[in-house]
């Protein structure tokens, strides 16, 4: 039994196909990457496994269970917890009161979401913003912070959708760091992300979908290697 699995999912938007039967399964502890081009369905699998938009098809388990049609906010109390690719901080709250919301996901008292929210901020390095305003925040200090948030729901399973994007080189680092601490604390990660230094760097398998479909699936290397993927990003001349 797979940790998490995702069988022969589709999305229809209308005539559009945004997603058409992928699958794939992810084991616990792996940092599983999922890439393609823009507009490939990469983020719509997240909306798909967080129930943001219902299946055309297909089905969903996490743990041996199905999670197909179970509300939002009922997939994140079974501990599968995701960051946004346009992040939205609560901006009049500071940054602690932000993780504190998210903490009551786990906690029904302000004294234990606040322990709680204070934890996962020194672990995430966001402790010395605690009292600033999140609107305040750079956009590498956004994108911590949306991994705080979503930390602070205590997922078992993270999906994380390009937080890399916009930041530096210093910045990727420090994200890398983050990302791999994140799962040597026993978390689970599948990532989403266009940087391929981030990608190739920390997945243990990757993913590769394009026009909603599979297109291949392996090691980092081989997916690198992979003629349909070097056609999908690059175009048939480089295949």
């Amino acid at each position: 039994m797979s940790f998490f699995e995702v069988k022969d999912i589709s999305k229809n938007f209308g005539g559009l196909m945004a997603v058409n039967g992928v699958s794939f399964e992810v084991e616990r502890g792996e940092i599983f990457g999922l890439i393609g081009p823009n507009g490939s369905g990469k983020t719509t699998i997240f909306n798909l496994i967080n129930h943001y938009f219902p299946l055309t098809g297909g089905d969903i388990f996490f743990k041996g269970k199905s999670i197909k049609g179970m509300k939002t906010y009922q997939i994140c109390h079974l501990g599968i917890g995701r960051t946004f690719q346009v992040v939205k901080p609560l901006k009049r709250m500071t940054v602690l009161e932000n993780v504190v919301a998210s903490a009551f996901c786990r906690v029904n008292t302000l004294k234990e979401a606040q322990k709680l929210a204070m934890e996962t901020l020194e672990f995430c390095n966001l402790l010395s913003a605690k009292d600033k305003s999140a609107a305040s925040l750079p956009i590498a200090g956004r994108k911590r912070l949306e991994i705080t948030r979503a930390l602070a729901t205590k997922p078992e399973l993270l999906l994380l959708d390009e937080t890399a994007a916009g930041l530096n080189t210093a910045e990727l680092d420090e994200a890398i760091e983050l990302i791999q601490k994140i799962r040597n604390r026993g978390v689970t990660i599948i990532i989403v992300e266009h940087i391929m230094k981030v990608i190739m760097s920390i997945s243990n398998r990757i993913h590769a979908i394009n026009y909603g479909q599979t297109i291949a699936e392996g090691t980092p290397e081989e997916v690198a290697n992979d003629e349909e993927v070097i056609e999908a990003y690059l175009g048939e001349s480089y295949a």
